[in-house]
């Protein structure tokens, strides 16, 4: 199976009216301008087929040396994002990837890396239950509680014990489906939320 991937930067959420139905759509615009091909490997010289796309247009003192040598070797603009897409081929290095390959009503993938929340206890992250404000519950009313067997039991913190910890800037891939395309913006409207901060970035794949 053959996949095509191209890069955006998130807007922030609004609606659309369905064309059929009327009703209102809560869609996110994802912009896709000036995607480049920058590298292509193939099955008989790297092992698996894929393609590199180059996307944001940037200074070359935004990138260090290696990057705009990489970049300058193969003749492709200085790009600030380069994410590699596995099972796309048929392309050459240097061309132009668009919204001529996507069709509304597709089912497409989206990867970005979700907001960063920081540290965050187990009731904001796990939904944990507080403890009583009353009625002898004490002063740790939104502690852990529990952690590990006593005496007589196999000592220690369990493995995979849900503890405060880092909450969110994860990658993230969840699926929906193109609503609109607008080719004269290069601005692709996808259904529902999509995962990071306003202006991330985001990669949008899809089968064929």
């Amino acid at each position: 199976m053959k996949t095509i991937g191209i890069l955006g930067n998130k807007w922030q959420m609004t609606q659309i009216f369905s064309a059929t139905t009327g009703e209102i759509i809560p869609v996110t615009p994802i912009l896709v301008s000036n995607n480049v091909i920058s590298q292509v490997k193939s099955e008989a010289k790297e092992g698996y087929n894929s393609c590199q796309i180059a996307f944001g247009d940037c200074s070359e003192k935004s990138l260090n040396n290696p990057l705009v040598g990489h970049l300058k070797k193969n003749n492709v603009p200085l790009k600030k994002h380069l994410r590699e897409i596995r099972n796309m081929s048929g392309f050459e290095v240097g061309s132009q990837i668009d919204l001529t390959l996507f069709q509304e009503g597709e089912e497409i993938k989206i990867t970005g890396t979700s907001k960063g929340k920081g540290t965050a206890g187990v009731i904001k992250k796990y939904g944990f239950t507080r403890g009583n404000m009353s009625h002898g519950g004490g002063y740790p009313h939104r502690l852990i509680g529990s952690m590990g067997g006593g005496r007589g039991t196999n000592q220690g913190i369990p493995k995979g014990k849900k503890m405060p910890s880092r909450m969110g800037n994860e990658k993230t891939t969840q699926r929906s489906v193109i609503e609109k395309i607008d080719k004269e913006n290069q601005i692709i409207f996808i259904r529902g939320a999509v995962p990071g901060p306003k202006r991330g970035l985001i990669i949008l794949r899809k089968t064929v």
